[in-house]
């Protein structure tokens, strides 16, 4: 199917049975190029069924290939013009700060998605937060982004969305490069044996043996230290023969 530039997809919801679809390829691309984000509301119309009957649908979920970023399948949630439903949205932020502009303050994006809950129709397709009043130190919570009326956000209400961070200093920049760039401390190596010395590791159930081992070395040591002096009494032997 994918071969043939046609895409998989399934539609379900809670008042329908699921259906095995097939999208064209290319008709999707231009629905994404025209949306600002993935969480889409459509029509759809299906081929072989009544062209009136539509069926509102929300891109639940768009599965990418990894290295080439191709769509490979595609979830519709059928839904209800009357039926709440929650989805997942991209914010974006609108102006420049004024903690940024005068103070040299950095924006930053605390959360880049947010969750919303209320009817297909009067969800946004992305969340866009005017964040030129702010001040170094300063930031926007979830529960002071203006919604449309009737939607709602999902979470923490105190918990911020966008803020303002004051500038790094020189100090602070120059203390960060020397914490990176300093160089790592040696390892100490433990257990390591200074050159010409041995170590005997004895346990301390084998003292008997390593005292029996020493014994025997040394028996055997000693035989071998007499051997010479058996030899030149075996000699003796025969000179005292000759009489």
């Amino acid at each position: 199917m994918r071969l043939t530039s046609r895409i998989p997809a399934v539609i379900y919801g809670r008042q329908t049975q699921p259906l095995n679809l097939e999208l064209k390829l290319k008709d999707f691309d231009d629905l994404l190029h025209r949306s600002a984000s993935e969480t889409i509301l459509v029509d759809l119309s299906i081929d072989g069924q009544d062209a009136a009957a539509k069926r509102l649908a929300l891109v639940q979920a768009i599965q990418h290939h990894p290295l080439s970023g191709k769509v490979m399948h595609v979830d519709f949630h059928q839904v209800a013009e009357d039926e709440k439903v929650t989805v997942t949205l991209p914010v974006e932020s609108v102006g420049e700060a004024l903690g940024v502009k005068t103070n040299g303050g950095i924006l930053e994006h605390v959360l880049f998605k947010i969750k919303l809950r209320g009817l297909p129709k009067d969800l946004p397709e992305v969340i866009e937060v005017d964040v030129s009043h702010l001040d170094v130190g300063q930031a926007i919570h979830l529960g002071e982004i203006k919604l449309p009326a009737g939607v709602e956000a999902i979470g923490d209400k105190g918990i911020p969305v966008i803020a303002v961070a004051a500038p790094i200093t020189e100090a602070q920049e120059a203390a960060a490069l020397e914490a990176a760039t300093a160089p790592l401390g040696e390892a100490e190596v433990i257990g390591e044996k200074k050159e010409g010395a041995e170590e005997v590791a004895v346990a301390p159930g084998d003292k008997k043996t390593a005292a029996a081992g020493d014994k025997k070395t040394a028996a055997a040591g000693d035989k071998k230290a007499a051997a010479p002096a058996g030899e030149k009494a075996a000699e003796k032997k025969p000179a005292a023969g000759k009489k």
